[in-house]
């Protein structure tokens, strides 16, 4: 639910008896797409909103955290990603970081709104620099079905940038689903999940993704959590599955020695995400 009371936008999370507001200048754009209501706001102080069925998706203020840690913790853990898939990220936001690695020979983004992708490249165009990157490539359709169409082990690392499990990315969450990205991986191959609060979700959506990904095949499975001011609880998380390799370890002298710019990942952070909270490994760890 959300509201637009005295210029704050709020979004309340009624079942979990909270809220988080940003005060806002102007609405800049509203419409009803096929699949979602998307609207953008200017704020004050986190730059422009984009909000899909009343969510918050991203704000240009702190946006980096998220696709910064969905897309090189997985990259350098990799040995050698060539070819990467996105599933969902429509905002290019995780396109983009990708393509930052030069290793990386070809990058497809997958989503099934293709006016997310066109609102974004007019209200948040520092997150669509790598658009024209020859690398890149867009398929706007239904991901699910994209992934059981693809050539089995033709893919090195799929990162599935989702919107919650609701709606148009349920079918991201389900078991069929992964076990079509587990063939479609190569050796070495890794899937990233976004994967929700650790604080709200650990004991149902978390548990859940490491329990459907290891019956998918996906042997290792692990969940980094990392700050996320605009989205419940400010704490959030994405979740590796790997189908043969340990994820506790990455390449960290390439990962400390990065050839391009990044606001909060580092060899550090990644060790950090790495370290999971107690009641986590309660929860988690076998």
């Amino acid at each position: 639910m959300t509201t637009l009371n005295e210029g704050w936008f709020t979004e309340v999370f009624q079942n979990e008896g909270t809220a988080f507001s940003l005060k806002v200048r102007q609405k800049l754009h509203e419409e009803q797409s096929e699949f979602q209501k998307l609207e953008i706001y200017q704020t004050d102080t986190f730059g422009n909103l984009m909000v899909l069925d009343g969510c918050v998706m991203l704000t240009g203020r702190d946006n980096f955290l998220y696709h910064e840690m969905m897309t090189h913790p997985a990259l350098f853990t990799h040995k050698a990603p060539k070819k990467v898939v996105i599933i969902g990220g429509g905002d290019c936001g995780t396109l983009k970081e990708v393509l930052k690695h030069p290793d990386v020979e070809e990058a497809w983004q997958v989503e099934i709104d293709e006016r997310v992708t066109k609102l974004s490249e007019q209200y948040f165009p520092e997150l669509c620099e790598s658009n024209g990157d020859p690398r890149a490539n867009f398929f706007f359709g239904d991901g699910v079905q994209w992934m059981r169409d693809i050539e089995p082990n033709s893919i090195d690392l799929i990162i599935i940038d989702s919107t919650d499990p609701v709606g148009p990315a349920e079918g991201l969450f389900a078991l069929d689903f992964y076990r079509d990205c587990m063939l479609a991986l190569r050796d070495g191959g890794i899937v990233v999940q976004q994967s929700e609060s650790p604080l709200l979700h650990a004991d149902t959506i978390i548990r859940d993704i490491h329990n459907d990904m290891k019956k998918a095949g996906l042997s290792h499975v692990v969940t980094l959590p990392f700050p996320q001011p605009v989205y419940p609880t400010g704490w959030w998380s994405c979740t590796m599955g790997s189908k043969d390799n340990p994820l506790r370890y990455f390449r960290e002298a390439d990962a400390a020695e990065r050839p391009f710019v990044t606001r909060y990942y580092n060899e550090a952070t990644h060790h950090g995400a790495l370290a999971q909270p107690q009641f986590m490994r309660e929860l988690l760890e076998d």
